[in-house]
């Protein structure tokens, strides 16, 4: 078997392999790449397969299980979560995605929790919290007859330790903050993050209840829940409450200006919670998919349904060369080998905290879920929103579930049931399936695992059938679904002009060109009703043990009924969670809360203000700052403490790069003496995505003019290093500048790899 181990290698795109190069593939102290794509598969399927000597195998069935795991990723059929495929068989080893950590109501739980956070971020992982349990702000404190300042002011300092440890160069960190629709700052919750610049290292969510959707229903108030007594709060003598219909439209209307906060519906999801007995679930993981007590861990991996496949020759068929069918016992093998993986995932881990250790051990907790369903669906001519669709999906998820389940218990035949089950909802007085997981199911986001994968993410339909990609050198590639492209070239409509204005519109709904029977198959976000894509989320919710990762995309002018219909019929279809995105949101946002619109209207009515003359002397100060190019230094000279003219000088980088770099500083010299605020030059450069993006001076560079914005920013802004996030905000990549898919919180580029939760 050894002469054979590399003959099968991974047939992976141009955007895969940048993707691996850029995140994944490990590098030596200069950074230089040292490991292949099939290294890396090699490396993963080595460190995972060696937890089956624990339980008595031989070597050369350990052998063969590592060959499984291996074929497995080379043929994408299964990934498994980033940290996994980043860290297995790596000295930091952590190879978990989701976490949740407690917070109690005192400072020591608190801090306890903020360092914490700060070790699971620089592990690579990401943290739920429910700040439920914190008293509301204004409480009076015993201890020190002061007042509490209430929940949000907690998220921010979790936020602020996680900007510091991103700021260090690791993985960006990820949080969700989860508060109960009774807590008495539910309201101030609901508009904690109006403002985007403020805890932009935070997805956020409402717990909401049964009783409180009872109370919307019947339009009646309901009681605010005091956390310290969990009795009514009493506020000037009374019971405190609030309208339930009002706070409701609160949610919606934020949901639609800025696609939070999402929703969680607790008690549904404690309904199905395997193990009550031991506790309650409070929140779940930054993407929402994954509910888990405190202290939890959870492994998460996907089957590519694209991969699930079987092609009959058709020669009739006018779409493509081939008719296909689902590939059942493929699908049914992948699902074995996955579940045994990510068991073994389990062991071979080196958790960050021991209470993440023990407790991730006592449940046993995984997650399979699914990728490339769009992708599947196309190859099967079936629309995205069809009756057949939802059956198809009802069949795959429940035939995953039975064979995942059914793997578990073979498992614990072997290894034992996890150590709580007999404290869980499969034992019955002794009977019941004696299962090695608590959970085995989960439908997670899969961003960059479905671009290594080639595949479409998740359960969504396809962002796009044809987009522009920015390559090394800033120039822009055509991107097209190859499908599309096949199927356009064999019924002869296919053409460079058409494919440019299908990148250009996002849809291919109104090109007449296109026969109707091609457009029903390759939708995209947009073009699925807020229904369906719920629908769709319904579906595969029915057969999956945890939640179900799926957003609810909308087009800019979707309404804020579109939103509360999204919302009720989430909630009719047991779906555990929803999430939405009304395109572009962000993006107005910022302009709205910020003020920065009328204050540009205003400024615009203004007169033109004349270039000022350079004095003969002005002072300045000379920063240097690293870039992908070389160290590069500012010089800002100033007029009354306000910066006038801007130049820079670049290091052993070529004509053409310090050419460039002086045109950038005569034009914000320039704006400069003609009276343009520093703040928005700085708006207009920060971000700039270049070739050679570095970690330097406490934070991302991603250009020269972007070196340049920090340095402005810092020294005449706030005077701390701009963050990156509110470029995301805008809907286009700080690193390429592509348009970015927004997936239950997190954002990802296809354009060239980037992702943040």
């Amino acid at each position: 078997m050894e002469d054979n181990i590399e003959i099968k290698k991974a047939v992976l795109t141009e955007n895969a392999l940048k993707v691996l190069e850029r995140r994944y593939l490990a590098k030596d102290g200069k950074g230089a790449i040292i490991e292949t794509p099939d290294g890396l598969f090699r490396r993963v399927a080595r460190t995972i397969s060696a937890p089956d000597q624990t339980y008595g195998c031989s070597n050369e069935e350990i052998k063969e299980t590592e060959e499984q795991f291996y074929r497995m990723m080379t043929d994408l059929q299964f990934m498994p979560n980033s940290p996994t495929l980043m860290n297995a068989g790596r000295p930091l080893g952590q190879l978990s995605a989701c976490f949740v950590l407690p917070i109690d109501d005192s400072m020591d739980s608190i801090f306890t929790a903020v360092k914490n956070t700060a070790l699971i971020h620089k592990s690579g992982g990401g943290t739920g919290f429910a700040f439920t349990r914190l008293r509301p702000q204004n409480s009076v404190v015993a201890s020190t007859s002061g007042v509490a300042s209430g929940p949000i002011s907690f998220m921010k300092v979790i936020n602020a330790a996680t900007e510091a440890v991103k700021q260090g160069g690791t993985r960006r960190g990820a949080n969700m903050g989860i508060l109960r629709v009774d807590h008495p700052d539910i309201l101030t919750f609901i508009n904690c993050k109006d403002d985007l610049s403020e805890l932009t290292n935070f997805n956020i969510s409402v717990a909401i209840t049964d009783a409180f959707m009872t109370a919307v229903e019947q339009d009646i108030d309901y009681d605010l829940i005091d956390p310290r007594t969990e009795k009514p709060f009493m506020r000037d003598g009374k019971a405190a409450q609030l309208s339930a219909r009002t706070v409701y439209k609160q949610i919606i209307d934020h949901a639609h200006a800025t696609g939070e906060p999402g929703v969680m519906f607790i008690d549904r999801m404690n309904g199905q919670n395997p193990v009550t007995k031991v506790g309650l679930y409070e929140s779940t993981n930054p993407c929402g998919e994954q509910p888990l007590l405190p202290y939890e861990s959870c492994n998460l991996g996907s089957i590519n349904l694209q991969k699930m496949l079987k092609a009959v020759v058709d020669p009739g068929n006018t779409t493509s060369m081939y008719k296909y069918e689902v590939d059942w016992d493929l699908l049914d093998e992948t699902t074995e080998k996955a579940v045994h993986f990510l068991d073994n995932v389990i062991e071979a881990n080196r958790y960050p905290l021991p209470e993440i250790d023990a407790m991730t051990k006592s449940n046993r907790k995984i997650g399979l879920g699914v990728m490339g369903w769009a992708d599947m669906l196309i190859c099967l001519g079936l629309k995205y929103s069809s009756p057949e669709a939802y059956d198809l999906a009802d069949k795959i998820m429940s035939r995953m579930k039975e064979v995942g389940h059914k793997t578990s218990v073979d498992l614990a035949k072997k290894r034992n049931p996890f150590p709580l089950w007999e404290k869980s909802s499969f034992y019955e007085d002794g009977n019941g399936p004696r299962m090695r997981n608590s959970t085995v199911t989960t439908i997670a986001p899969t961003g960059t695992i479905s671009i290594i994968s080639g595949c479409s993410s998740g359960i969504e339909p396809l962002f796009a059938v044809s987009f522009t990609r920015t390559v090394m050198d800033n120039t822009k590639m055509l991107e097209v679904n190859p499908y599309f492209e096949d199927i356009a070239k064999k019924r002869g409509f296919y053409s460079v002009d058409l494919m440019e204005r299908i990148a250009a519109a996002g849809s291919i709904l109104e090109f007449d060109e296109i026969p109707n029977d091609i457009k029903e198959i390759f939708v995209t976000s947009h073009d699925v009703s807020p229904e369906d894509h719920v629908r769709m989320q319904a579906v595969w919710q029915k057969h999956t043990d945890n939640a179900v990762s799926k957003t609810i995309n909308l087009p800019h002018d979707a309404t804020v009924d579109d939103v509360s219909k999204a919302y009720s019929v989430a909630y009719q279809l047991d779906c555990k969670g929803v999430t939405v995105y009304r395109d572009g949101c962000r993006a107005d946002q910022v302009l709205s809360t910020s003020g920065s619109a009328k204050k540009a209207d205003s400024e615009e009515k203004k007169p033109k203000t004349i270039k000022r003359e350079r004095p003969e002397d002005l002072t300045g100060v000379t920063t240097k700052i690293k870039t992908g190019y070389g160290n590069l230094y500012v010089t800002i000279n100033s007029i009354d403490g306000n910066p006038f003219e801007v130049f820079a000088q670049i290091g052993k980088s070529g004509h053409s790069t310090m050419a460039d770099t002086e045109a950038i500083c005569r034009l914000i010299s320039l704006a400069l003496r003609s009276g343009i605020p520093v703040g928005n030059i700085v708006n207009q450069i920060k971000g700039i995505g270049g070739s050679s993006p570095v970690f330097g001076n406490g934070g991302l560079i991603s250009s020269i003019p972007d070196a340049i914005a920090q340095v402005l920013h810092r020294r005449f802004g706030n005077g701390r290093i701009i963050a990156h996030d509110l470029d995301i905000s805008n809907e286009f990549c700080p690193d390429c500048g592509a348009r970015v898919e927004h997936e239950s919180g997190c954002v990802v580029c296809r354009g060239c790899g980037y992702s943040k939760c």
